[in-house]
């Protein structure tokens, strides 16, 4: 818990939640989705999604496109700002990790690479 909280504060934006970073990390990740499909995605309820995407489309950091093969759809889509500010965010974030990872000792660092693929998995579930 400590050391999320001490990566979330190596963020370049403090105003969005976590819930509106993962948001657009997913789209980032995962390219143009519908709110449904984004909403699965964070394991949200639609509704929450809905307002999720309200903000981040007043900062301007998401916009919507139709659907190109089911009208009642929308699209959704992290707008270059939204790119601009992800990126810097990874960089500050890994900057500071690198740093902290080099402070620590061959063995430590060992064990933290063997521990890599269980903490994989638990954040997979």
């Amino acid at each position: 818990m400590r050391l999320s909280r001490r990566l979330r504060q190596q963020r370049s934006d403090q105003t969005l939640s976590l819930s509106q970073i993962a948001a657009l990390g997913t789209l980032e990740h995962h390219g143009p989705l519908t709110p449904r499909e984004l909403a699965d995605h964070e394991k949200v309820q639609p509704p929450s999604m809905t307002r999720i995407l309200a903000v981040l489309e007043e900062r301007g950091l998401v916009s919507r496109a139709p659907h190109p093969t089911d009208g009642r759809q929308v699209l959704v889509t992290v707008t270059d700002e939204a790119v601009r500010m992800l990126k810097e965010d990874r960089r500050r974030r890994t900057a500071w990790l690198v740093q902290r990872l080099a402070e620590l000792t061959p063995d430590e660092r060992e064990a933290l690479h063997a521990a890599t693929p269980v903490l994989e998995r638990l954040a997979q579930a």
